[in-house]
């Protein structure tokens, strides 16, 4: 089932590993050039550009972008009661581990007289993204609005793929969990166009304005993500997110059926999803390929999760050691990281490089997709090599607030000055030896 690529007896470097293991490949600049004419009309025609897309793309045109709130309170009491549940303890659970993420000012005292503090202000507006495509994801709300929420981002939107099956509203239990989670604003609107919107702004057809945003977060296709590259600085963003990835690495102490199954997991997300196991054993290999089979065959989207699994982006590294296998997966730097091994705590610990790391048979990904409390907007296509994912830091930007007295000033200025000239930029050390009489500085 997967392909294999056997390193036993040898560890190529970094850059060869990188070029090596397997890898979706998603060229965002290829459909730049698809996106660049709907960014452009919405700045030029509003609202009436986003709706004419949306009728192409989605084939339905809602009445307003902007969900009435009538629709997100109805979606929450036809929610099923289970599915409520679920989603206040995944909210719950967020919520626990996001309220520790919370940033405090700090001030230094530099010198007598000479302070500098670091404040953390929160965005003041926040464009969050749920995807709406192959499969509906109200998680991705939780995950999303949970951070900013605790970072004290005032004024959220949350924009979502309108629903043909649903009259052009957006999904039902993705307003619901807006609900829940006190999101009062949602824009039926997906993909470039939504980018695209929330970076300019509108008038909606009923004649309300639709406030554009400070920062937009959140997972989508390779459009959406077009349209993140060609806006940002307009817009912060999150990242550019790519297909889905799961890296396990394993020795003879995991179960073939765990692994198995949490490789078709995120398979199951999308034809692009990347599923790889690193092992040390061959007969594990075996063992998780047979059961693949078996596994495949029985799923739901067994098309899906076969042609992912089958994909060049997917596949077995077999290593000689776990010391090996740490070496592979910080090269990789996968988006989803299960450690299943012998002292799986400690090898753990030698993680450099992951968006988040499950450690042990009882902490599969799917657990920290929805109820482990962690985040799962997490950095693909290796960026976890430098990228983090999304948090309640995410939200804040640190503002240096500098207070110096005369004294303070007086007793550096010359200093400044000789740095100033020393750059040639005399103008700066004048600027401070402007505010003492000849001599005093």
């Amino acid at each position: 089932m997967l392909s294999r690529t056997d390193l036993r007896g040898r560890v190529p470097s970094p850059a060869e590993l990188r070029a090596t293991l397997p890898r979706a490949e998603v060229d965002v600049d290829a459909v730049l050039h698809q996106v660049r004419p709907v960014v452009e009309a919405v700045r030029d025609r509003g609202v009436e550009a986003v709706l004419e897309y949306t009728q192409r793309f989605d084939q339905v045109r809602p009445h307003t972008v902007r969900v009435p709130e009538a629709e997100i309170d109805r979606a929450l009491a036809e929610l099923d009661p289970k599915v409520r549940e679920a989603l206040q303890e995944s909210i719950s659970r967020a919520r626990t581990v996001h309220a520790d993420q919370r940033r405090t000012d700090v001030t230094t005292r530099v010198v007598e007289g000479g302070t500098v503090t670091e404040r953390w202000v929160p965005v003041a507006r926040v464009g969050l993204y749920a995807p709406g495509g192959l499969a509906v994801y109200p998680s991705s709300v939780v995950m999303n609005v949970v951070p900013a929420q605790a970072a004290g981002v005032e004024s959220l939107v949350l924009c979502s793929p309108p629903q043909a099956e649903f009259g052009g509203l957006v999904h039902p239990t993705i307003l619901a969990a807006a609900a829940l989670l006190g999101v009062r604003e949602v824009w039926a609107v997906g993909g470039a166009q939504a980018v695209a919107l929330l970076a300019y702004g509108g008038t909606d057809t009923d004649g309300r304005p639709l406030e554009p945003a400070d920062l937009v977060t959140g997972p989508g296709n390779i459009y959406l993500t077009a349209a993140k590259r060609m806006l940002r600085g307009l817009i912060g963003i999150d990242s550019e997110a790519g297909p889905t990835e799961i890296a396990i690495l394993a020795d003879d102490t995991a179960d073939p059926e765990h692994v198995a199954a949490d490789l078709i997991s995120q398979a199951e997300h999308d034809v692009l999803a990347a599923s790889v196991l690193v092992t040390t054993s061959e007969r594990l290999a075996d063992a998780v390929d047979a059961e693949l089979q078996r596994r495949v065959a029985a799923t739901k989207h067994t098309e899906r999760v076969e042609q992912a699994l089958r994909g060049k982006q997917s596949g077995t590294v077999l290593v000689s050691t776990v010391d090996d296998g740490l070496r592979v997966v910080n090269a990789y730097a996968a988006e989803h990281l299960e450690i299943q091994t012998a002292q799986a705590s400690s090898v753990a610990a030698r993680v450099r490089n992951a968006g988040a790391v499950f450690v042990g048979p009882y902490a599969p990904v799917s657990l920290g997709d929805y109820c482990a409390g962690s985040n799962h907007v997490l950095p693909t296509g290796g960026f976890a090599r430098h990228s983090s994912g999304l948090s309640v830091q995410s939200f804040l930007r640190g503002i240096h607030v500098v207070d110096y007295s005369a004294d303070a000033l007086r007793a550096v200025a010359d200093k400044v000055v000789v740095l100033a000239e020393a750059e040639d930029l005399p103008a700066h050390g004048e600027a401070v030896s402007a505010r003492f009489p000849e001599g005093e500085a």
